[in-house]
C-alpha cells in the first residue's frame, strides 16, 4: 500500500463517518421533542456535513481519480464505505440519539485536537476547524445525557438502555489496521492509544454524574475497517442516494 492509497482511505474513513452520522441526525429535522432540541441537533448535522464535505473534497484531490466529494457520496456502494459501525445504528428514541452521539463527540474532539498536529496541512486545517464546532456537539450531548440519566424513572431507563445496545459498537473506534500504521509512521494520522484513554476518562465520568452504569459485556463488535457494515447502512445509502443516482448528470 502507497502512502497515497493510505491517506486516500483514511480520509474517505473520517468524511464517511460524519457523513453517515450527518444523515442519521437530519432524520430528526422537525421531529425533535422540542423547537430548541429541533434545531440544535439540525445544526450540528449541518456542522458534519460540512467536515465531510471537506474531507471528501481532499480524498478525491488525493485520489486523483477526478473524482469530487458528490461522486464519492453518492456514488459509492455499501462496500465502499468505511464508516465506523456505531453511526450507521438506527436513532431509536431521543435518549439513544444522544448516547449515540455522546460517544462520537467525546471520540471526535480527542480525535481532532491530535489531528491539528497532523503533518498534512489538509488535515490539520480542517481538524482546526472541526474541534470548534465539537466542542460545542460534546457539551450540548453530554449535558443532556446527564439530563435523561438523573431526570424521571423513565428518562433513565431510555437512555441506560441506549448506552447498552451501543456500547458493543465502541471498541471499534479505537481499532488500527495497516492505513494507520503507514500515515503513523509519515506523523499524518492519530495514533488511536493515545486518545482511548482521554475517551474513557470523559465517558465515565459522565455516565457517572449521569447516575448510569456502563455495560459489563467483553465482545466487541466491528468491521467497517475492511468496508463491512450492519444491515443500516444499506438503508441510509438507499435514501440519501437515490436523487442523485436518478439524475446523475444533473447540475445543482
Amino acid at each position: 500500500m502507497t502512502i497515497q492509497e493510505a491517506l486516500f482511505n483514511y480520509c474517505l474513513r473520517l468524511g464517511d463517518n460524519s457523513l453517515i452520522l450527518s444523515q442519521r441526525l437530519s432524520e430528526w429535522t422537525s421531529h425533535g421533542p422540542f423547537l430548541e432540541e429541533d434545531l440544535a441537533l439540525t445544526n450540528i448535522a449541518l456542522d458534519m456535513l460540512g467536515q465531510s464535505k471537506s474531507l471528501l473534497d481532499y480524498a478525491g484531490k488525493v485520489e486523483g481519480a477526478g473524482r469530487m466529494e458528490d461522486d464519492l457520496a453518492y456514488f459509492r456502494t455499501e462496500r465502499e464505505f468505511y464508516n465506523t459501525l456505531l453511526v450507521e445504528q438506527p436513532n431509536g428514541d431521543y435518549a439513544k440519539t444522544i448516547v449515540r452521539q455522546f460517544l462520537m463527540d467525546a471520540f471526535d474532539l480527542y480525535f481532532y485536537q491530535e489531528l491539528t498536529k497532523s503533518k498534512d496541512a489538509t488535515l490539520a486545517a480542517i481538524a482546526a476547524k472541526s474541534v470548534k464546532e465539537i466542542t460545542y456537539h460534546l457539551r450540548h450531548s453530554s449535558s443532556w445525557v446527564e439530563r435523561f440519566g438523573d431526570g424521571t424513572e423513565e428518562s433513565h431507563e431510555r437512555v441506560q438502555n441506549g448506552l447498552n445496545e451501543l456500547w458493543r459498537y465502541t471498541g471499534e473506534l479505537f481499532e488500527m489496521n495497516e492505513v494507520d500504521a503507514l500515515l503513523i509512521k509519515e506523523g499524518i494520522a492519530v495514533d488511536l492509544t493515545t486518545i482511548q484513554p482521554k475517551w474513557e476518562k470523559t465517558v465515565r465520568e459522565v455516565i457517572a454524574r449521569s447516575t448510569l452504569k456502563l455495560p459489563e459485556q467483553s465482545f466487541m463488535q466491528s468491521g467497517s475497517r475492511k468496508a463491512v457494515h450492519t444491515e443500516h447502512l444499506g438503508f441510509i445509502l438507499a435514501e440519501m442516494q437515490h436523487l442523485a443516482r436518478m439524475h446523475p448528470n444533473a447540475k445543482w
